[in-house]
């Protein structure tokens, strides 16, 4: 019997998938925003079992982010194959709060999904989620969601097609508005298929919070007009808070080589009284089936989304386990980002001989440019995290530690800093939507003690943490913190902006007076522990 897809397949902060088959290898393409290298990208055999394959936009001549907001960067990225070439479209948002969203697509391909790729071609910049068709008749067409700064209630203006000049490498022609969109409104993520000559539109409706839907519409022709399915939404948790799998939507489909059809979805677990998912929106798989008037929906008869749905089938395909300790022998393990830009040597190094990573002081925590920031993403409800860190700061603008973070308005951050009277200290810094305050006391670290030992203990809903002096005995800092504040859901209750990202656990160095002091991290530990993951 086939072994069983159980959902999220990606577990944490994986959202906006888009999933393509190369031969019998299956991948998916996941947003990243504003963390660097951009775009995740998963490989598998039997949509079971995912293993980590790299993250393709790894030079600043692929993507600078640099000054880009909080969720802004890589929104949706589509991931397409076609003979023999991967393209991966993406798009890079530097402003998205207000009236206007400043936002350039672009293109990059490459022969092996390992890279390198190619040099970006810029597309457009009329709206976001660009997504790449390649069809039947060689003709390939970029799509994307047209944003209308002028209406502040529904800016969503459809989805556009333009074809794209593989030759020329540019666009070709004018854009055509091809779907307006339904009911369910906001309309964007678009997808287009080709199957027994029909066109079918598969798009994201009802924003990316729990009115989230999966929309399907199909033409005769490639311009339309688009007919949207009696089955309208082919997915969508909303109105049914008894599933386990909340916020599903933004699809995309896939086809095994046996013909059976798959889709890609993000979707959220919800927690406590606040429903708020602290895992960020994830990625999950769902089976679909053709209707006999040929349109898809779920192949489940209740047409909800499924905590595990049947695979296509087993295969050899061993994905290795990640280690719980993680060292740093010559430069940073694969699962790590750093914020909007890549960290040079200016401001990280490697101490090869204890395997440890230096990074020196650099901007403050609330930075859009330049950040001594690296982190692994939360992907467990309930983990342990521990370092060890060595920091010599000499005044109070020079901090070290680590912090559970979401980014630069919200994070919980367990430092070595200096105070005037007591010298070296421990302290906790709690940032909530932006405002800063101290948990707890400064502990004061005796003279002599060169490392300091840093603890979290987060169990779904709660993190404490704690410090040592000798990696033996620890002491609680602060009150028990509430890590739900750490998500989508606690910006849009607040009215605080939109947020799309998640939690990370985060090794970090500050310097605002330019100095460069630097800070030596020994190790990273990251282990769940209990209850689901």
């Amino acid at each position: 019997m086939a072994e069983m897809i159980k959902n999220p397949v990606l577990r944490g902060f994986h959202p906006d998938p888009c999933i393509c088959r190369a031969g019998d290898d299956y991948y998916i393409a996941t947003s990243t925003f504003q963390w660097f290298p951009g775009v995740e990208l998963y490989h598998s055999r039997d949509l079971v079992h995912w293993e980590f394959t790299g993250r393709p936009l790894d030079e600043k001549r692929l993507l600078d982010m640099t000054g880009v907001p909080d969720s802004g960067g890589v929104w949706a990225p589509c991931l397409t194959y076609e003979d023999g070439m991967f393209y991966l479209v993406y798009s890079n948002v530097k402003t998205f709060r207000n009236y206007y969203k400043d936002v350039d697509n672009f293109l990059t391909y490459s022969r092996d999904i390992h890279g390198p790729w190619s040099d970006p071609v810029y597309l457009n910049s009329s709206g976001f989620d660009p997504s790449l068709f390649h069809d039947d008749d060689g003709k390939k067409y970029i799509l994307n969601q047209i944003w209308d700064h002028r209406d502040k209630n529904d800016p969503f203006d459809g989805i556009a097609l333009q074809e794209y000049d593989p030759e020329q490498q540019c666009m070709k022609g004018e854009p055509v508005q091809i779907f307006k969109g339904s009911s369910i409104g906001v309309t964007e993520g678009p997808h287009l298929y080709k199957i027994n000559g029909m066109y079918y539109l598969v798009c994201a409706e009802g924003g990316t919070f729990y009115e989230h839907a999966v929309t399907v519409a199909r033409s005769k022709n490639i311009e339309g007009p688009y007919e949207l399915s009696p089955y309208h939404p082919l997915m969508t948790s909303f109105g049914h808070p008894e599933l386990r799998l909340q916020k599903c939507g933004h699809g995309s489909l896939v086809c095994t080589q046996n013909g059976e059809w798959y889709m890609a979805h993000l979707c959220g677990r919800p927690e406590g009284v606040h429903k708020r998912c602290m895992l960020g929106r994830e990625t999950s798989i769902q089976k679909l089936k053709m209707t006999e008037d040929g349109w898809f929906v779920i192949d489940h008869p209740s047409g909800l989304p499924q905590n595990e749905v049947p695979s296509p089938g087993l295969s050899d395909f061993i994905v290795s386990e990640r280690p719980a300790k993680r060292v740093f022998p010559a430069k940073l393990p694969d699962e790590f980002q750093t914020l909007r830009i890549p960290l040079d040597q200016r401001w990280m190094a490697f101490n090869e001989e204890r395997q440890s990573l230096v990074l020196y002081g650099k901007e403050s925590m609330e930075s859009l440019h330049t950040q001594s920031l690296v982190g692994i993403r939360r992907e467990h409800f309930d983990f342990m995290a521990e370092t060890s860190v060595r920091f010599w700061p000499v005044n109070y603008q020079q901090m070290a530690g680590m912090a559970l973070y979401y980014d630069t308005t919200n994070y919980f951050y367990l430092n070595v800093s200096w105070d005037e009277v007591l010298g070296r200290t421990v302290s906790m810094i709690i940032c909530d939507h932006g405002e800063i305050s101290v948990s707890g006391e400064r502990c004061q670290i005796a003279d002599g003690e060169n490392n300091v030992y840093m603890r979290m203990n987060v169990k779904n809903k709660t993190a404490q943490f704690s410090w040592s002096p000798d990696g033996e005995n620890y002491f609680e800092i602060g009150e028990e913190l509430d890590a739900t504040k750490l998500s989508d859901d606690y910006y849009n209750e607040a009215e605080h902006g939109l947020r799309f990202t998640g939690t990370f656990i985060v090794l970090c160095c500050q310097d605002t007076s330019g100095q460069r002091c630097p800070a030596e991290f020994e190790y990273l530990t990251y282990s769940p522990s209990g209850g689901e993951a």
